[in-house]
């Protein structure tokens, strides 16, 4: 890695350097890293982050909450699973919302899993996700945890030919992700509803469904992931999708026992300029409401707190989270570059959960009212299941509502 004084007049290449680059990484200091292209042809701008999972890669790259960003994979062999129609997390596959960019150390693994159907090279091109792999990703992660997160451009050009000026002035011109709403591009943009049930070993996902439920959650789409609709309905709930931007008297009109604000990419700051005036509005309903990722952020603005841009963000399924509302630490999974600032949360707003790497906010809840959310992803499998809870806990509160009898948190 090039220190950035230096950068632009000079090029990074791995140890084990390749005769002819295939793909670039041009960060907008203009440190140049030069590798071998997989998945798609092109170029394209975006943020690098990098993701500390050992495992999920095929979720992590479909998870429309990382729409806008390049990810860097920091363990070293990726792809020995395969690809399959089944661990994608975008509601909508053909509108390929998620990463536009991987980056990894070895060249992608063939695979060797029984659930694997296609290389993972196919399916990167299939989804257009511009791939490197062949550089040191320990010496990019430790670049960014200490500079912050870049902005950059991925390039993939088969024949090695490339006008690295040119994209160097792309990189350095690129507005980044503050004050940029990506909810709208990723959001499914329609009504429809979810009846798909959690996996089921050896059988997997969309072999059984469940009918409609006893009650009826309305998740506002910002970026939503199918694990988290597939953990709504199997704890008997019916779940209507509507798009982020509906309005209050939309989400009224289909009549729901409980409100959900779903994850999703971008500055939720933007976002919120028409999400937080929605949130407001179903606030004072008293219908519960619960946020996770993007949901949570934007809840807190619509409660009066402010969001602010991280240094290198959270991107992990290694995070340890402590629930102050039970004192349990849970092991969860983490994605987002913005954070609730938790000093900016009004009287009668409580913080539920904190980081336990860097004390940053992780949950929030408000005193008296069925009103909650948490920055890490509980449908996520990290712990395996240590956040699961918050789903029952949700339901608890719509139950409470209406007064029926709890389910068991845990």
């Amino acid at each position: 890695m090039t220190e950035p004084s230096a950068a632009a007049e000079q090029h990074t290449t791995p140890a084990w350097t390749i005769e002819t680059p295939t793909a670039l990484l041009v960060l907008a200091d203009g440190t140049v890293l030069e590798g071998k292209g997989f998945g798609a042809t092109g170029a394209v701008e975006a943020e690098v982050c990098f993701n500390t999972a050992i495992t999920g890669y095929q979720e992590i790259l479909t998870d429309p909450s990382y729409a806008g960003q390049i990810v860097t994979f920091t363990f070293p062999h990726i792809g020995n699973i395969g690809a399959n129609g089944e661990d994608i997390e975008d509601l909508t596959p053909a509108r390929r919302a998620g990463a536009v960019g991987a980056v990894f150390k070895a060249d992608i693994t063939d695979p060797s899993n029984y659930r694997a159907a296609e290389h993972l090279d196919a399916w990167l091109k299939a989804r257009g996700i511009i791939a490197l792999a062949g550089i040191d990703t320990r010496a990019l992660t430790a670049h960014i945890r200490e500079h912050g997160v870049p902005n950059a451009v991925i390039a993939h050009e088969p024949s090695g030919q490339f006008d690295i000026d040119a994209l160097k002035a792309r990189a350095k011109a690129w507005c980044g992700l503050v004050g940029l709403d990506l909810a709208k591009e990723v959001t499914s943009g329609q009504s429809s509803t979810w009846d798909e049930a959690p996996w089921v070993w050896d059988e997997g996902y969309g072999h059984h469904t469940v009918g409609d439920g006893d009650i009826h959650i309305v998740a506002l789409d910002y970026g939503v992931k199918r694990n988290i609709l597939r953990l709504f309905s199997g704890l008997g709930a019916k779940v209507t999708i509507l798009p982020g931007t509906a309005s209050a008297d939309e989400v009224l009109a289909q009549k729901p026992d409980g409100i959900f604000l779903s994850n999703g990419p971008g500055d939720p700051a933007a976002t919120g300029e028409y999400a937080v005036p929605t949130i407001q509005k179903l606030l004072e309903t008293g219908i519960p409401v619960f946020g996770i990722c993007l949901g949570h952020q934007m809840l807190a603005l619509a409660l009066g707190g402010k969001t602010v841009k991280m240094h290198q963000g959270h991107h992990g399924a290694n995070h340890p989270v402590k629930d102050h509302t039970t004192g349990k630490v849970e092991i969860v999974s983490m994605n987002h570059g913005f954070a609730v600032d938790a000093a900016s949360l009004p009287d009668g707003v409580t913080e539920t959960h904190v980081s336990l790497f860097d004390g940053s906010n992780c949950g929030l809840a408000v005193a008296g009212k069925p009103v909650f959310s948490v920055q890490h992803h509980p449908e996520a499998s990290p712990g395996p299941q240590d956040s699961h809870y918050l789903f029952r806990r949700f339901v608890n509160l719509i139950r409470a509502k209406r007064g029926e009898e709890a389910l068991a948190e845990r």
